[in-house]
């Protein structure tokens, strides 16, 4: 019997799964179940970035915010939680994490997936928020493969053309040329296999498309029913449990577009609040599922775990 490229990788994961890695990079978080229906969260590990990246220049008050919450040294390590959604002959993906070209401490999925019991080539549909390196990258493997060959990938209109626009590399800024320049690879190598969508359109039965722009230009978040419970996956659009939660209104230095994130946060933060919807950010701690609970003049992450 031959073994091929990815039978290697998918061996090694399991290995990695049975020895090598510590549990917590396996978490797996059931966000809500209906009959037949399953959505849970998988950590593909965590980032390492500077604590600029989210403050930028944000008032003095951020220190005291980030300081009730821990956070206390010149660097942050969100965590990246990954959703997928079981229902019926569908197995779907809410992003891809970053896969091993990113960073050392992220690119963790293929172990989660085998440790959750999914197999890649079982996996039906990705549909990405975004296309940062920690959302995108990760739909390749080691050999340049693609992680999920039978799915088709969902990404919105607005955000596809942003990224595969030849212009956007020369100005998008250097801080984040090597982002520009990896979607558009990717993306170019997924295109045989991409449908586009815009907001507002039901991507398959029961997950609908939400704009929530800012953090990149064609930012998406997804409305997903659940028996009948209603889930919201933010993605990057609110981008951490502490500042973005209690100071909605600040702009951002993760946002691209730092006032029309800023806009969007405070929207996306009352409808979830007014509505008591459930949430899933990719960032935000305890597999990233919970409540935005209104407080004073902000909001504060309830998690559900």
């Amino acid at each position: 019997m031959s073994v091929n490229r990815r039978d290697l990788l998918r061996g090694a994961a399991a290995t990695a799964v049975a020895s090598t890695l510590p549990a917590r990079m396996f978490a797996q978080t059931t966000v809500a179940q209906s009959e037949g229906v399953h959505l849970q969260t998988l950590s593909d590990g965590t980032l390492s970035l500077p604590r600029s990246f989210i403050t930028g220049a944000m008032p003095a008050e951020a220190d005291e915010i980030l300081a009730r919450y821990g956070v206390t040294g010149d660097a942050l390590t969100p965590d990246c939680n990954v959703t997928l959604l079981q229902s019926g002959d569908r197995t779907v993906l809410f992003d891809v994490g970053s896969g091993t070209e990113f960073m050392p401490t992220a690119g963790k999925l293929a172990d989660a997936l085998a440790a959750a019991g999914v197999d890649p080539y079982d996996v039906t549909d990705v549909i990405f928020t975004h296309a940062h390196p920690d959302h995108l990258w990760g739909s390749f493997d080691d050999f340049g493969d693609m992680w999920f060959p039978n799915a088709t990938h969902h990404i919105g209109r607005a955000e596809w053309d942003y990224w595969t626009d030849p212009n956007t590399v020369s100005t998008i800024g250097t801080e984040r040329q090597t982002f520009a320049v990896g979607a558009a690879n990717r993306l170019g190598e997924l295109s045989d296999q991409i449908s586009l969508f815009d907001d507002g359109a039901e991507i398959i039965s029961g997950i609908a498309a939400r704009a929530t722009y800012g953090h990149t230009p064609g930012h998406m978040s997804f409305e997903t029913r659940v028996g009948n419970q209603s889930v919201m996956i933010v993605g990057d659009a609110i981008g951490n449990h502490h500042v973005g939660f209690e100071r909605p209104e600040w702009a951002s230095g993760s946002d691209q577009d730092a006032d029309l994130g800023a806009s969007t946060r405070l929207k996306l933060l009352d409808q979830l609040n007014t509505d008591q919807m459930l949430l899933v950010g990719y960032h935000l701690p305890n597999g990233g599922i919970g409540y935005a609970e209104k407080r004073g003049n902000g909001y504060h992450f309830v998690s559900a775990s």
